[in-house]
């Protein structure tokens, strides 16, 4: 779940009127942040290159040239230059439209004329912290994801398996489309990170990425954490608050467990999709965001429907593509790979030799029906990478429970399955018992390959 915007990060006030500066301080602590004063823009830039700032609120005119604004556009400069995300707000008594298209043109975010309405100035730099914010995460993560890729790091996506493999080419055809998107997934198949998957090969990839776990929002705060709130609006609203959607402008918005919204809230969220539009509590005023929503649950919505339980209207309106994540257990000839991967990233991460799977180790992961999907098998090769005494992972190692096994192909079948769900189950154990090579399961059930694959495709294995 994505932090919301981290304010403690404090603000730099930069003028040359010992009254101006202790008035914005006064003003910017009542609304909760912390400010440092400069005097003059050296003084400033000192500052700016020693510390980290939230955001910058310069006065363009200063003792040298109290007229022009040179001194605060020459400020606002070498700033930018410092720090290429730092929200900066200009501010001057001689406001002139040249000067203001200068400003903005020089790398200010914002502008507001002395004297400042004490509302509107604070609900700027809020926006603009905001921003901001979203702009950090979003280099941060484009680093992160620049460095995996240097170092070989995790690649969630290892999918030789027919399923995996069918899933990327749709996950292709859909990413660069501005559509919303429904994943559909056991818990551990890896939702989130199929969802960030498609953000970075969309063109909002540059943009941020914000998610939302809907089972962890108490009801009372859905609409303050989805839509804001403004000072005051309820009880505990000391300060004004950007809520999710408004976050995500610009990017995706990524609704984690959507199933578990209650209906009251769910009416909220569909009026949102619908008219694109939404209100921060307290305030009256329409704002908008631009986002695609990418919505994931593992939850049978169409069921949930059909019970009462989740609005109609609403799964029309997020799943305008469905994308399923298969189970790891369907995923035969994805998960030695997998494994290997895991616990060479493991001993790169936790500076130790690494360790190799022995056969048995293998045949016992290839065995195991993997109720946890990809992040119980992570967990395990993180466990195993740590704690096995030699180079050579054994099945005791492992540690695997003994009841989430594969059933073995010569075990009778559960009783009261139909002649397709007993088939089903004949396929996939088949898969599982080699591996993911169809053409061995196939030989192994005493089928042709075109059949075998017919079925496959019957079955969405």
């Amino acid at each position: 779940m994505s932090a919301l915007p981290d304010f403690s990060l404090p603000l730099l006030v930069v003028d040359d009127d010992a009254a101006v500066r202790s008035a914005l301080r006064l003003l910017l602590k009542s609304e909760g942040w912390r400010c440092e004063l400069a005097e003059s823009p050296e003084q400033a830039l000192a500052l700016l290159g020693s510390a980290e700032y939230g955001l910058l609120l310069a006065d363009l005119n200063y003792a040298r040239d109290t007229t022009s604004g040179q001194e605060g556009l020459d400020l606002i400069a070498r700033a930018r230059a410092l720090d290429a995300q730092l929200p900066i707000v200009a501010m001057t008594a001689w406001g002139s439209v040249p000067l203001v298209v200068q400003a903005l043109q020089g790398g200010a975010n914002d502008f507001i004329e002395k004297p400042w309405d004490n509302t509107r100035l604070a609900g700027i730099v809020r926006t603009q912290l905001a921003l901001g914010e979203s702009q950090r995460r979003a280099q941060r993560l484009a680093a992160e994801n620049a460095l995996l890729q240097a170092q070989g790091g995790e690649r969630p996506w290892i999918g030789r398996s027919a399923p995996m493999q069918a899933l990327m080419a749709q996950v292709a055809a859909v990413a660069p489309a501005d559509v919303n998107l429904l994943i559909r997934g056991e818990n551990g198949s890896g939702k989130s990170q199929l969802a960030q998957a498609i953000h970075r090969q969309s063109a909002r990839a540059a943009g941020p990425f914000i998610s939302v776990n809907m089972g962890a929002i108490p009801e009372s705060l859905f609409e303050s954490e989805m839509f804001g709130h403004e000072k005051g609006a309820f009880t505990d609203a000391r300060q004004a608050r950007i809520g999710r959607f408004e976050l995500a402008d610009g990017g995706t918005l990524f609704l984690d467990e959507i199933g578990n919204i209650p209906l009251a809230q769910q009416a909220k969220l569909l009026q949102v999709l619908e008219g694109g539009q939404f209100e921060r509590l307290g305030s009256a005023r329409p704002r908008r965001a631009n986002v695609r929503l990418i919505a994931a649950s593992n939850a049978d919505l169409d069921a949930m429907v059909e019970q009462g339980l989740f609005r109609r209207d609403l799964l029309y309106r997020i799943n305008s593509v469905q994308l399923t994540l298969p189970p790891l257990r369907e995923r035969g000839a994805d998960i030695l790979e997998l494994a290997t991967h895991y616990l060479t990233d493991c001993a790169r991460r936790y500076q130790r030799p690494a360790k190799r799977l022995g056969d048995a180790a293998q045949a016992a992961l290839l065995a195991h029906a993997w109720p946890g999907n990809v992040r119980e098998l992570a967990h395990c090769m993180e466990r195993v990478s740590l704690l096995a005494p030699a180079e050579q992972i054994t099945p005791a190692d492992l540690g695997l429970s003994a009841a989430a096994a594969t059933v073995p192909a010569h075990t009778a079948l559960p009783a009261e399955l139909t002649l397709e769900e007993a088939e089903k189950l004949l396929i996939r154990t088949a898969l599982r018992r080699h591996g993911g090579n169809a053409l061995h399961a196939a030989q192994a059930l005493g089928l042709s390959r075109s059949a075998f694959y017919r079925r496959l495709e019957k079955y969405q294995l």
